[in-house]
């Protein structure tokens, strides 16, 4: 998780410098930079219906340039970016879609019931035609989303008896605003009684009533009144300005942020004193000022705070962010740290869609998991000041100059979404080769893994599952590994876990039984370190075998000690002959002895059998290695009885072989206990 984190930081720094060289090579190319002012004289009149259009202002009084260009100029002030943008939106020509009702609920659940939105409705009455024709109904649409404003259609012949309930007789426009200030308030309905069936028209009578919501002030008194008065508001923005009513982008923000932030319009045209506002600081006109109680903020003096409805909004939602802003990029962030997935992951392709699923199912299941004690912890209405902290937080850190560049880079690479996915396809392809050079350095055999080999090896983990189940054979407690890696705990608690990781753990190798090997007569200070907790209650005679310490073995006692062999080798089975020893010279009983390691050799030390565990096979060569076991060697026991050098069958467990390499025996399932058989008798049978 924390090399994803890593991957995608490291990702929105090369955007950040990415942004930045773009910005050098504009201004090599073109010789300005896009906070560099325009004047507007120098602009064509189309250039300036443009901007018009994108601030919301109506022009169609104005058939000259001059009064279009003084227009701009009583709006605000206009930059190489902004012009820029609009430009650029007004040749992409996107087809806005419009929403077409069903009937009475759906009405009510997508307008009457939105709060925070104004909806512009063309109601068609029975057998009569639309009042706006389809040409203008398109141009309206097109012209009012720029805006934020939502349209729709509504047939009545599809629900006859609402629209005579709520007396649409004839075919007409319905706009549906927020009549109160507060959050959630009430919605009012208005219909347009005007004669003129034309865009700019209806377009008039749509920021005319959405203005009428903004509070204006007409005098210095009121102002003063208002700047000095405190109230529920936090965060005011006035608009110092000449204008009959503030531009429709001003107006849409301020029923988008109904509840959060105050809007104020301040109409200073018939002003003959204006001392009070060079008290407060305002010395020009047009100006957009932020109030908050940390102080004044002129909007337009940093990157990206265009005079325009998308760079205010997001201005805007940094300060004042609602809950549903903090998820949505939350959300955001962790699907992109997760889709670094697919390209951290080495092998075949299948395994890294596969991996990719998971690791999102994953990462979603837990942010909405971590979000809900979130929600009802904001809910306490002891946490005021926390929220309002918090929220000063945000205040502080998204007025600075860093903040303003991050808000530019984001408006910029969102309107262009081919540049910003083929960055993160080539970042991801970069991490891609790093960190396969980096596993092929470190002989990893999964690199150059393909679909079939990892297929089958999931196949293979799979049946291993279903016909091996994990059975806990430990008596003792372990400790967790979840405090050392949260990876762990993130991956026990993914949904398809079941084929994406090992499904039999590893720990059951470290409750494995270990001791060190030692032969009679050879003295060592080292202790056994560690056995079953049942060994400890068998005493010493148990875990020895006693053999005669004649030198002289008669013909009687060589015939007995053949049969005593030959039924030790019925009693233990093929793969080990406990009575396998220098005592034992019956060839087929040699030949099973020195297969699991006999030490035939007259010359050898007797092992002090006293030291192994009571259920372990008594053995003196490793199977894995085939080398003898010296005398100090550390030794390690399976469930099954049989016994290996300690490095040697811990490497064979950790590569994925869960089994005794002698009899095939889960390594990880007990078995009954073996019984060493009796020590043979030194009487001759009578």
């Amino acid at each position: 998780m924390w090399v994803k984190l890593c991957c995608l930081l490291l990702y929105f720094l090369a955007l950040f410098v990415l942004a930045r060289v773009f910005e050098a090579v504009a201004w090599y190319e073109s010789g300005f930079l896009a906070t560099q002012l325009v004047d507007p004289v120098a602009l064509s009149f189309r250039k300036l219906r443009t901007i018009l259009e994108c601030r919301g202002l109506g022009y169609s009084g104005l058939p000259e340039k001059k009064d279009v260009r003084e227009l701009v100029e009583k709006s605000g002030d206009l930059t190489e970016g902004e012009l820029y943008s609009a430009l650029k939106e007004e040749e992409a020509s996107e087809s806005v879609s419009s929403t077409n009702f069903s009937g009475e609920m759906h009405f009510y659940e997508l307008v009457e019931d939105t709060k925070d939105g104004i909806w512009l409705v063309q109601v068609i009455a029975n057998d009569r035609s639309p009042l706006v024709g389809k040409v203008h109904w398109e141009k309206m649409v097109k012209k009012v989303s720029r805006f934020g404003i939502r349209t729709g259609t509504f047939n009545c012949s599809s629900d006859p008896r609402y629209c005579k309930r709520r007396g649409w007789l004839k075919s007409t426009l319905i706009m549906s605003v927020p009549q109160t200030s507060t959050s959630k308030g009430k919605v009012m309905l208005k219909e347009y009684s005007g004669r003129k069936i034309e865009v700019e028209h209806i377009f008039k009578w749509i920021t005319a009533h959405a203005a009428s919501r903004i509070k204006t002030i007409y005098n210095s008194e009121h102002l003063k009144e208002e700047w000095n008065k405190s109230d529920q508001y936090r965060v005011k923005i006035y608009l110092f300005a000449n204008l009959d009513q503030p531009p429709a982008f001003f107006s849409a923000l301020s029923v988008k942020f109904t509840g959060r932030v105050e809007f104020i319009f301040v109409n200073v045209e018939n002003w003959d004193n204006k001392s009070y506002m060079a008290e407060i600081g305002i010395y020009k006109t047009p100006s957009y000022i932020l109030r908050t109680p940390e102080g004044i903020y002129r909007y337009g003096n940093n990157t990206g705070e265009f005079i325009s409805l998308r760079a205010m909004d997001s201005f805007l939602r940094s300060l004042q962010p609602e809950v549903n802003d903090l998820f949505v990029l939350s959300l955001v962030l962790v699907n992109l740290m997760a889709w670094m997935d697919l390209f951290i992951t080495q092998g075949a392709t299948i395994k890294r869609f596969v991996v990719l699923i998971s690791t999102l199912g994953t990462y979603n299941s837990l942010l909405i998991i971590s979000w809900l004690p979130v929600l009802g912890f904001l809910q306490l209405p002891y946490l005021d000041s926390f929220y309002e902290y918090s929220l000063k937080l945000f205040r502080y850190s998204n007025t600075t100059t860093l903040a303003s560049w991050v808000r530019a880079d984001w408006m910029f690479y969102s309107s262009h979404p081919a540049l910003f996915l083929s960055t993160y396809l080539g970042h991801g392809l970069l991490i891609d080769y790093f960190e396969k050079k980096r596993r092929r350095n470190n002989n990893t055999d999964e690199v150059n893994a393909n679909n079939l080999e990892w297929l089958s090896s999931l196949w293979d983990w799979y049946t291993s599952y279903l016909f091996h189940p994990i059975a806990s054979f430990q008596h003792f407690p372990f400790d967790s590994d979840w405090d050392e890696d949260p990876d762990l705990f993130l991956e026990r608690l993914a949904f398809p876990d079941l084929w994406l990781h090992p499904l039999i753990p590893t720990d059951y190798i470290k409750n494995l039984p270990m001791w060190r090997f030692k032969c009679l007569g050879v003295h060592s200070d080292e202790e056994m370190l560690e056995t079953f907790p049942d060994s400890e209650s068998d005493s010493d005679s148990e875990n020895k075998e006693v053999f005669s310490s004649d030198k002289e073995v008669s013909e009687d006692d060589e015939l007995s000690t053949f049969h005593g062999c030959s039924e030790a080798e019925r009693q233990c089975g093929i793969e080990t002959c406990s009575c396998a020893s220098k005592y034992c010279h019956h060839e087929p009983c040699e030949r099973k002895a020195r297969s699991y390691g006999s030490y035939s050799s007259a010359g050898d030390m007797e092992p002090d059998w006293s030291a192994w565990p009571s259920d372990m096979l008594h053995c003196t060569e490793c199977v894995v290695c085939l080398e003898n076991f010296a005398s100090g060697c550390l030794l390690m026991g399976l469930p099954c009885g049989h016994v290996f050098h300690q490095n040697c069958i811990v490497m064979w467990l950790a590569g994925g072989r869960h089994c005794c390499p002698v009899c095939r025996w889960a390594s990880y399932k007990k078995k009954q206990p073996y019984t060493h058989p009796q020590p043979l008798s030194s009487e001759p049978p009578s």
